[in-house]
């Protein structure tokens, strides 16, 4: 496997129905949220923990696991490598056992020589996302409380309210990058291991969980979550990006949603903007739900479909599974 040589960028969309994408603990666990603008806000902490839970699932060594905290991290560490003392020397093999680093980064409390032995290792992941938001207004169910009966030894039972704050419906959209030049840095630290820093095999996995993670990882609060839109956009080289392409989407109705039904989404600003970056393009990897309703020109189309008659089909490259 050998490292990444080409930037990427990414659009990802899914949408939460009757759900809480992202409590925030300073505020009850509500959704996160935009007031002003009433937008839904998802943190790229939760998107990850999706993704490495269902990378961990699917047999890969992850780093950052459910259990594992700050505390637990040298536990973590050591149970990696299968051995009780770790130093610097062991970060190489350690990049090349865990996929989660090679993507995201991490901090890992190993000792180096410098700094009196006790500098943590400092690793910035090739991949990186924003915060999510929703591109339509998002509001809370108008109910929250909630109640539960219980039965008790020596009574008939017992009862307790909750609050179990909901959304009714949001479409959320995040933005990443792919960063070659990042993975080249992991590559240096891994002392040019081949599988030491992020090759295509990751991204290929990183794309498979981006588009079967969330509804396959559904808890109680996160049921009614549903990928709609993935795609990765492939430069040529490691120096180009095009920017975040969520502001070039436009929904045809952003108020009163309730379900993937009640709007379209107008590709057409989407499709100008990655025109100035043409020469550039490599290709696309694409995958959408067919729920999702896509328009150009106002007649529908799918995203696949609108950008083949401004690239060519060549540059297309439609996400099936692996």
């Amino acid at each position: 496997m050998s490292v990444i040589e080409q930037n990427s960028e990414i659009l990802y969309l899914y949408d939460c129905k009757l759900c809480n994408p992202n409590g925030d603990p300073d505020d009850e666990n509500r959704p996160r949220m935009d007031y002003d603008r009433e937008r839904c806000l998802v943190s790229d902490v939760r998107l990850k923990r999706y993704l490495r839970d269902y990378l961990e699932e699917m047999g890969h060594t992850i780093y950052v696991t459910k259990s594992a905290g700050v505390v637990q991290a040298m536990g973590r560490i050591q149970e990696v490598l299968s051995k009780e003392k770790v130093s610097g020397q062991d970060l190489p093999e350690l990049l090349e056992k865990l996929l989660d680093v090679r993507l995201f980064g991490a901090t890992m409390p190993i000792k180096g020589e410098r700094r009196g032995g006790g500098e943590a290792v400092n690793l910035t992941g090739p991949v990186q996302f924003t915060w999510g938001y929703s591109l339509n207004q998002a509001q809370f169910v108008d109910s929250s409380t909630i109640s539960s009966q219980f039965a008790a030894r020596d009574t008939a039972g017992q009862g307790t309210f909750g609050k179990d704050y909901r959304l009714y419906y949001a479409l959320v959209a995040f933005h990443g990058v792919v960063s070659a030049r990042r993975a080249q840095v992991m590559y240096e630290r891994s002392e040019k291991r081949p599988g030491g820093a992020t090759s295509e095999t990751d991204l290929a996995l990183m794309d498979e969980a981006m588009i079967r993670a969330i509804p396959l990882l559904a808890t109680r609060s996160k049921i009614g979550q549903y990928p709609r839109l993935y795609a990765r956009f492939v430069f040529r080289d490691a120096n180009t990006f095009v920017g975040d392409l969520r502001d070039k989407l436009q929904l045809s109705k952003t108020t009163g949603l309730r379900s993937v039904n009640d709007y379209t989404v107008e590709l057409d600003g989407l499709a100008d903007h990655l025109a100035q970056i043409k020469e550039q393009l490599n290709h696309i990897v694409i995958w959408q739900d067919p729920a999702l309703q896509t328009v150009s020109k106002g007649a529908a189309v799918t995203l696949a479909d609108c950008l083949a008659k401004h690239f060519g089909k060549e540059r297309i490259h439609i996400w099936k599974g692996a």
